[in-house]
């Protein structure tokens, strides 16, 4: 089974309400190859939410207590993301998670990339807090980008 980020399959669930579809992504939900999953709310967010950041590191830096998620107006909001990081982590394991496809950029879902902190849009190298504790546990997460790479 593959577990996708909600957004990616259509949901309006990123932090300004939107989504990020991707008609393969739907494709799979639609034909019960694929489960959805938004580290965000399964933490106790809502949309929308204020953006958040990363703030002193990467998402593993985030899991160990090194390094913390704000949002814009400077609010704390690590625990959500770690909790919807567990949570999230709980689901791959219950559908037995072959692949995980999670939206770039994300200061949960990130891949590869996500913001640098200074909510100017600028990005760098790292991956979400969602992202790392999945890779921690043995889960393999790609991009968006990069199940689009695999299926074209």
């Amino acid at each position: 089974m593959i577990v996708v980020s909600s957004c990616l399959a259509g949901s309006e669930c990123r932090y300004n309400g939107t989504h990020s579809l991707i008609k393969k992504v739907e494709e799979l939900v639609k034909q019960n190859k694929a489960v959805m999953v938004c580290p965000e709310l399964l933490g106790g967010f809502s949309t929308p939410r204020e953006p958040a950041e990363i703030i002193g590191g990467r998402g593993e830096d985030v899991l160990t207590g090194k390094a913390k998620v704000i949002e814009k107006s400077g609010n704390d909001v690590t625990s959500l993301y770690v909790a919807g990081a567990y949570k999230t982590l709980e689901l791959a394991k219950q559908v037995q998670a072959t692949c995980i496809v999670l939206k770039e950029y994300s200061p949960s879902c990130g891949s590869g990339m996500i913001h640098d902190g200074s909510f100017s849009n600028a990005k760098r190298v790292g991956e979400g807090v969602t992202t790392a504790l999945l890779r921690k546990e043995g889960f393999q997460v790609i991009s968006e980008r990069e199940l689009a790479a695999r299926i074209s």
